[in-house]
Order: C-alpha cells, then structure tokens, then sequence
C-alpha cells in the first residue's frame, strides 16, 4: 500500500450543462464553507454535454445551459470541464458534425474562449472529453491536441487484461474501468503508480452486477443521438422497472463509498472517483454531494442553503 502518495479523492460530477444551475449554487457554498466538507477530497472535473450531440453517448443528454457560461462558471472554480462525446457508433461522415467540433474548439480555448470576468488564474485548467470511438479519439488528438481523452466506461472493459491494456494507450488521461472490476483488489494493487494515477472508477452504478446487456444499453443511446428511430432499450433486469436508486446502489457489491475511498483505495494509491448521474434529477445529485463530499453534522445545512436558493429550481 502506498501511504505516501496524494491521499485527496478527486471527485468527477456528472451534469455539465445539465445541472448548471445546481453547480452555481454548490460551488460558491463549497468554496466559501470548506469547513463543512471533508478536507480530503476536491471537485476535479464535472462532465456532460448539451442536448442532440451526434457525438454524444453513455446516459442522453438534457443539457440546455449555454456552453460558454458553463466554462466561465468551472473555470472560476478552477475546475476542468470534460464534453461526453462517447457516441461508440461513429463514422468518418459523423466527424465533421459543426455543433461537436464548435464544442471541441471552445472547450480547448478554455477561460479565453468563456466569459469576460473569469478567474485569471482558470487559463491554466486544461479541459477533456470522454470518448468510446477510438476513431474520434484520433480525431480529436490530430484536431484539438489540447484537450485530454478519458476513456469511456461505456466500452464495458470487465476483463482486467483488456482494462490493463486500455491504461497503456498514451492517448488517455484517465480510463473508467466497467464497475465490475471496482474490487478486482488482487490485480488493482498490482498496478504500477503511473496507471493507478489513470484509474477512475465508477462509485455509484445501480446496475445489476450480473447484467449481459450493459454495451447494447449504450448502443441504443448512440444510435438515438445519431438520429436513428429505434426503441428504447429494454432492460430485462428485476429491478430496472423502478430506475435509478441510490439506495440500491449502496447494496451493490460494487458500490464505491466515502469510507471505502478513505480506508481502501486512496491508501492503495487511487484517487479519482467518477459519479454517475447526468440522466437524473438534481435532487438525486444533490444526495451524492451530500453524501460523498458533505460532513454528515453539516448536511442539513447544505441541503436548506440549495433548496431555498431562489434561482434553483430542483427536480
């Protein structure tokens, strides 16, 4: 175990565009009350994209905040913002969409490219995209070599050679192993420094352990976001009829909490932890905050100053 190496849990939020409203909220009252939040962990990154991306994957997106007040708000907070363009159905005709390179082009100018007024010193914060596609990724890194890749949990890498494998293509930054091997200790602890540092792992998934239909679920979302008429997907899983549940997620074997990040990864030498979310309410987000980053005697306190926020409106 590696006692030594950085003990801060890096925290990845979901909705970017979908839950800016929230964000705007939380990020002052984080910045301002430090005190009521854990000092061992950070916010490293916040995730999404706006709604009908081409490239768009994983969860669909409902994001209608302007891109641009987006940078401004993350880079004031000195936060990297990630696009989730992790679309695993691409095609060469599919790259030259105008919406997803503008995107791209933006988030790469980072703070020059948001608002005036913005934190001087968020220049410096480099943004990324989350990718599938490996032919968006060479695309991306021809076109926009200033933006990092995150290798996307949608690929459903569940054999740990594959995922291993993954961790050594320099194109990636990060790499979101599937959730099924959140507790493959016994080839986790194994792995050199360098890729632990690229480890990001799934903490809050509340799909069945067991499920075989994970990649075709993720299909189904890609072929809607390139504007394929088709079904949505139905899940034959027990508990799929009751959705999203953070209480089920708790219960999962793979489930990833605060004290599991204290007492066994962060020693281990892992540090950065990926919440799931954007397909959900910011009331449900706002629970993972609670939980994950909040001191349980201030929670309350944090729960009332968002709810009674005028300008947020939760759902």
């Amino acid at each position: 175990m590696n006692n030594q190496h950085n003990l801060t849990a890096h925290y990845h939020l979901p909705g970017l565009f979908e839950f800016y409203e929230l964000y705007s909220v939380f990020l002052p009252l984080f910045r301002k009350h430090r005190e009521m939040f854990y000092s061992w962990c950070d916010i490293s990154s916040i995730y999404g994209a706006p709604a009908d991306c081409l490239w768009g994957g994983g969860r669909a997106g409902f994001g209608e905040a302007d891109a641009r007040d987006v940078l401004a708000l993350l880079s004031e907070y000195g936060i990297s913002a990630r696009l989730t363009f992790s679309n695993s159905l691409l095609k060469a005709e599919h790259l030259s969409d105008r919406k997803c390179n503008n995107l791209c082009a933006l988030f790469e100018k980072g703070a020059s490219g948001a608002q005036t007024g913005a934190s001087s010193c968020a220049s410096a914060v480099w943004n990324g995209v989350i990718v599938h596609s490996d032919l968006l990724a060479d695309y991306l890194a021809e076109k926009y070599p200033n933006l990092y890749l995150v290798s996307s949990t949608t690929k459903v890498l569940t054999n740990f050679e594959d995922f291993q494998s993954e961790l050594n293509r320099n194109c990636f930054s990060y790499v979101v192993p599937d959730f099924r091997l959140n507790k493959a200790f016994d080839k986790l602890k194994l792995l050199p420094q360098p890729q632990k540092d690229k480890v990001e792992f799934l903490c809050n998934e509340c799909c069945d352990i067991g499920c075989t239909a994970r990649k075709a679920c993720y299909e189904n979302v890609s072929r809607k976001n390139l504007g394929e008429n088709v079904p949505d997907f139905a899940c034959s899983s027990k508990d799929a009829a009751g959705g999203y549940r953070f209480s089920r997620a708790m219960k999962s074997p793979a489930f990833i909490g605060i004290d599991d990040i204290k007492s066994v990864y962060l020693p281990m030498g892992f540090s950065n932890f990926k919440l799931e979310g954007r397909g959900l309410g910011s009331a449900v987000v706002l629970e993972f905050l609670l939980y994950y980053m909040t001191k349980p005697e201030h929670q309350l306190e944090v729960r009332e100053a968002v709810y009674l926020d005028s300008m947020l409106d939760l759902f």
